[in-house]
């Protein structure tokens, strides 16, 4: 009896989410070579979790390094970091709070609610809600299935002429823990069936173009964002070999694969993946835009946090045959942005404004023909970094559908 009482305590705790009680997030400023070489061998010899930069062999001098810590390695960190003279803040005091208060918007409903965070099971059943309320503008195709066998709904959103028309391509959720960027998606699609007709601008677009939206990427980690481990980023492939689950997606394309800014170990969380498009969710979207390339003419995708529009290079640091356009269009994007709320956002090429990275899904695009690649980070800065509270999905999402209609309308008007 005592055996079965015990396993059954073992089958609830394999259940229960992981807790984050006592966890810190810290924030730490190198100023010198030696700061950054201890930053880096903190990363390679203690259990902690980095948030920005993506791994720690990203570390340079004077960068803002967020790292999370859990509770039990607190000590040893902190002696480390005492002896060094590394200049610390603590972004949060005990992470678990921060995660229970994420959830904000205490308006009671099991619904589907633009202002609140849902789970995969309930964006799922929305998207075939509100493909079929609004069939005049939406069809929906599924371009695959997940690792897990969980579809992934492609929404084209526009005026349906009977021909082919000019397209914007959009992902929302590469990495499981950004929860704003699916709230994004939703948004988007929700706000463009909703505004046409009665925005100039939104009924102009989808008159004349598609707008081609992916609202969930990467879904198996999403559901587990949900169910096991608030803080997973990468896909839930199993990885042979290894007993370390999961690939970066956004290390797994065909861009200078896992040359810098990426691993080749699977315990890392920026592991590049077996191969080129080893995932399954990377090859449905690259099979997807392979086979639509000639319409399309824009790859924007959505990622947090850090108040950032990038473009090409990410996979190097030479500057993107388009560099001039990109970067005007960017600055004319986050213009706008800024106008709704002030939010200030940096532009430029992923590379030198912030690291390098290769394999990334808009350098991939940008190589195979898509001219206006572009990555979104979104808020904010590192005060709630993944853990944007509710209160702030509407102004996040009001200011950057600013940004993507300025970009698809700079699109629209510049056509090749």
């Amino acid at each position: 009896m005592k055996v079965l009482l015990l396993l059954g305590l073992v089958a609830v705790a394999l259940c229960e989410p992981t807790k984050f009680v006592g966890d810190k997030v810290l924030r730490l400023t190198p100023g010198s070579e030696e700061d950054v070489t201890i930053i880096r061998e903190i990363g390679h010899k203690v259990k902690v979790d980095f948030w920005k930069p993506d791994s720690p062999d990203l570390v340079t001098i004077g960068m803002n390094v967020d790292i999370h810590v859990p509770a039990a390695q607190l000590d040893m960190v902190f002696t480390i970091l005492q002896q060094s003279g590394i200049e610390v803040k603590i972004m949060f005091e005990n992470l678990q709070e921060a995660v229970e208060a994420q959830m904000d918007n205490k308006r009671a409903t099991k619904a589907h609610d633009y202002t609140k965070y849902n789970n995969w099971a309930t964006i799922n059943d929305w998207v075939v809600s509100i493909s079929s309320a609004n069939a005049d503008l939406i069809s929906r195709q599924v371009i695959g299935n997940t690792y897990e066998g969980r579809p992934m709904h492609l929404l084209k959103i526009g005026k349906k002429t009977g021909s082919a028309k000019p397209a914007v391509f959009m992902d929302c959720g590469f990495h499981a823990r950004e929860w704003i960027t699916h709230a994004f998606c939703q948004w988007f699609i929700n706000e463009a069936v909703s505004t046409y007709g009665s925005d100039p601008e939104m009924t102009n677009l989808l008159d004349r173009m598609d707008f081609l939206v992916l609202p969930v990427f990467n879904i198996d980690g999403y559901e587990y964002t949900w169910t096991k481990d608030r803080m997973w980023r990468k896909t839930r492939s199993k990885n042979s070999g290894s007993s370390c689950i999961g690939t970066d997606p956004n290390r797994n394309f065909d861009a200078g694969w896992c040359t810098t800014g990426a691993s080749s170990n699977p315990c890392s969380e920026t592991y590049c993946g077996s191969s080129i498009e080893s995932e399954i969710e990377s090859k449905n979207l690259a099979n997807f835009i392979r086979s639509n390339k000639s319409i399309i003419k824009a790859y924007l995708t959505v990622h947090s946090y850090s108040q950032l529009l990038l473009f090409p290079y990410s996979y190097k640091y030479g500057l993107a045959a388009d560099h001039s356009e990109l970067l005007s269009v960017s600055q004319g994007a986050i213009a706008a942005l800024r106008s709704l709320h002030g939010t200030r956002y940096t532009s430029g090429p992923g590379a030198v404004t912030i690291y390098p990275a290769a394999g990334g899904s808009d350098d991939w695009a940008y190589d195979l023909g898509v001219k206006y690649s572009y990555t979104f980070e979104l808020r904010d800065e590192g005060r709630y970094g993944f853990l944007l509270p509710e209160s702030q999905i509407k102004p996040t999402c009001e200011e950057t559908m600013l940004a993507v209609k300025y970009i698809a309308s700079y699109v629209l008007n510049n056509l090749y």
